[in-house]
């Protein structure tokens, strides 16, 4: 009897077609074959429409009935099974395209997170691989992405960029080797970090690193993307905690304030939840906004000082050194509270300073 040479390609070779070019050539009906086999004609029937599978025990009947080896059905079955999936992949991946435009794919793909293509099933393609995930439409459930999804409803944000933005510092702090996350080696390592204000980001940041790296906290210092207006982001990543800061803003009292509110929020708050700061507020997540504030306030100038200072009401410029000075922090951060707390107009930008980040 004549058997066939099969060969892998992208055509689907329906094996029931296979099954009855064989029984053909054997001059026997589905009937004669489901008899033979002990199954009912319709399942063969079924088999050579290809509504049914062809399970291994079916391949092994098939063999003894026919004299096809059964890995000749069994590999059939399963290739026609592949190449069907793959051309049903090829539709929603076309389907996904559309969603491709709500990534800022350009920018993430010069920060080398994705491969720069102009093609946009393979933009699908590598964003999938970027995230994880079998379809783009599986990332409003994905768990520690639902933040990124309320912050960016009704908001200028975008929260597909905002996604792509914590992903990127994901992917960042799982290569960081760190101690795991001790909340009193935090808060004991709170007054150095604090020194810290006075120093260049040359100087401070290898040092910020190390510092919180031992109390097993993930330092990471990203570009912000387009429409994520982030400012910075905290989560848990098994024993590790995770702080993202954006270099979006160059401003060093933004930054320091920003700092040790998200550390507020790993000292203060549930390690199950993710926090996304930036210029659209989480309603439901206001009470901790609060107290991450009220944590960063008392860290940077603790209240009984800054009572005493204000109600001084002495704002010149060397007064807001000489406070700094006896505070141990930098002037520039004495100057950003009283502009907050509308002691000085917002024009007034004494010992302020911007970093230039090089990141």
């Amino acid at each position: 009897m004549k058997t066939n040479t099969y060969y892998n390609s992208d055509l689907a070779i329906p094996p029931g077609e296979y099954l009855q070019e064989v029984i053909d050539e054997l001059g026997m009906s589905q009937t004669e074959l489901a008899k033979r086999m002990g199954r009912p004609t319709q399942a063969i029937n079924e088999i050579v429409r290809c509504e049914k599978a062809i399970t291994p025990e079916t391949a092994i009947q098939l063999e003894d009935v026919t004299g096809v080896p059964s890995p000749i059905w069994n590999g059939l079955e399963a290739e026609f099974r592949l190449i069907l999936a793959k051309q049903r992949e090829v539709q929603n991946l076309a389907s996904e395209t559309a969603l491709v435009a709500q990534f800022p794919y350009t920018q993430i793909a010069k920060l080398g997170f994705l491969r720069k293509t102009r093609h946009a099933i393979e933009k699908v393609t590598e964003l999938r691989r970027f995230f994880g995930v079998a379809s783009l439409y599986n990332l409003e459930t994905v768990d520690g992405y639902e933040p990124a999804f309320r912050q960016g409803k009704g908001g200028k944000a975008s929260s597909y960029a905002l996604i792509a933005w914590l992903r990127m510092a994901e992917i960042k702090a799982r290569a960081v080797d760190c101690a795991s996350f001790n909340a009193n080696q935090l808060k004991f390592t709170l007054p150095p970090i604090r020194a810290l204000t006075q120093k260049t980001p040359d100087f401070f940041l290898p040092v910020l690193n190390e510092l919180l790296g031992k109390c097993g906290v993930a330092f990471i210092l990203q570009p912000h993307l387009p429409k994520t207006y982030a400012h910075g982001a905290t989560f848990f990543l098994g024993e590790k905690a995770v702080l993202v800061m954006s270099i979006r803003g160059a401003w060093a009292d933004v930054f320091w304030f920003s700092l040790f509110h998200e550390i507020g929020h790993i000292l203060l708050h549930s390690k199950r939840q993710r926090f996304v700061e930036n210029d659209a507020l989480d309603p439901a997540l206001q009470k901790q906004e609060d107290e991450a504030d009220a944590f960063a306030q008392e860290t940077l100038i603790p209240s009984k000082h800054w009572q005493a200072f204000v109600t001084k009401g002495e704002f010149s410029i060397q007064n807001i050194q000489g406070f700094a000075d006896e505070m141990g922090i930098a002037p520039g951060i004495v100057t950003g509270f009283l502009r907050h707390h509308q002691y000085l107009p917002m024009s007034n930008h004494s010992h302020r300073v911007q970093y230039q980040w090089v990141v």
